[in-house]
């Protein structure tokens, strides 16, 4: 059955659920007054679920490799490119080794395969890399550009700046990333990132995440507009804060550093933008997928540093809950798993990394 569908936010994962729900015949209206300006605005695009899980983060993995199979029909149908040589995780020196061999191990008992390469092996593929110890390849990992993703997706969908007064939606989905209304706000937080971009003849072939003297960094390569120089982007911090999220001096200054040492090419780079913006951090790290207890009020928020990687199946994941009333939510991702209708009142897990 069509409904009628308000979605409030047109960032990556609004534009998604839109896309999705016009797709499977519903009527969709967006709102946004400033479309595609958020945190997709300044995310590197990173599709890399094993290279950035961690301990006790089983269920962002689980997702991330579910959302990380439907890119290649996201990415042809919106008629974006799509990276996919891989996430090379590299150490600097032999401490940094252990942490990138540390990683390594986490993936393996996960099932993930990767390859350890050497330092020959990894200088014979990124002759840039001559500084590093060594480093673990993940394949089947690779990228998108966010903004050319949501360019391609606001062709598709319509966006207003305020929801029309004669429209009257059965169902609202919320997608307004760190800042949700009234009663949810307190589900979501915002932790900042800044995010640089440079322009270079020497880019990587594939992502780059480091550590140095176990500072991480990593750098991800853009195809270059025309004949002009590749992008490469640099990121990322991530602070927890109450201000509004600014480029800090600190911060460009720790991620040039890195950056510089593990691909030393960037020196005569062009650094030609500097971001910063807020990533929309939940208690448990894991995002908020499905509807409320407030009837017609959906969430699609909380996403934190996987907002990229997770757009699709989001989408897929609410457009399927719409269809189907009968049909669960994933509990690991459900709005009302916070809620005091849960037993023991408002649950508050201890935040992951």
């Amino acid at each position: 059955m069509s409904m009628r569908v308000t979605v409030r936010g047109a960032g990556i994962i609004g534009l998604s659920v839109a896309e999705e729900l016009l797709r499977r015949g519903h009527l969709v209206r967006v709102v946004d007054p400033a479309p595609a300006r958020g945190a997709s605005f300044a995310a590197a695009g990173m599709l890399s679920p094993a290279a950035e899980v961690w301990h006790g983060e089983h269920d962002v993995l689980r997702l991330g490799l579910a959302s990380l199979a439907l890119w290649p029909d996201l990415a042809q149908r919106l008629d974006v490119p799509l990276v996919d040589t891989g996430t090379l995780l590299v150490g600097v020196d032999a401490g940094d080794l252990q942490q990138v061999r540390r990683q390594a191990d986490l993936l393996a008992r996960h099932g993930v395969q990767v390859e350890e390469w050497s330092r020959r092996q990894v200088v014979e593929r990124e002759p840039s890399l001559d500084r590093v110890a060594g480093g673990v390849w993940v394949p089947g990992e690779g990228s998108v550009n966010p903004r050319e993703v949501c360019a391609a997706l606001l062709e598709r969908v319509r966006v207003e700046p305020e929801e029309p007064t004669d429209w009257r939606a059965d169902v609202t989905v919320i997608a307004t990333g760190s800042v949700l209304p009234e009663p949810h706000r307190h589900l979501v937080r915002g932790v900042r990132g800044e995010i640089l971009r440079l322009r270079t003849d020497d880019p990587p072939s594939r992502t780059v995440r480091g550590w140095v003297s176990g500072e991480p960094v990593y750098l991800v390569p853009r195809r270059p507009e025309a004949a002009g120089p590749a992008e490469v982007v640099v990121g990322a911090t991530s602070e927890e804060h109450d201000g509004l999220p600014v480029v800090t001096a600190g911060g460009v200054l720790r991620l040039l550093a890195a950056a510089r040492v593990v691909w030393p090419a960037l020196d005569r780079a062009e650094l030609v933008e500097t971001t910063a913006r807020d990533r929309p951090g939940t208690l448990d790290g894991l995002p908020l997928i499905g509807p409320t207890e407030r009837s017609g009020e959906w969430l699609a928020a909380g996403h934190y540093r996987h907002g990229v990687l997770l757009a699709p199946l989001t989408a897929r994941l609410i457009a399927e809950a719409m269809d189907d009333p009968r049909s669960a939510v994933d509990a690991a991702v459900d709005p009302r798993r916070f809620t005091s209708r849960q037993p023991g009142g408002i649950h508050a897990p201890h935040a992951q990394r």
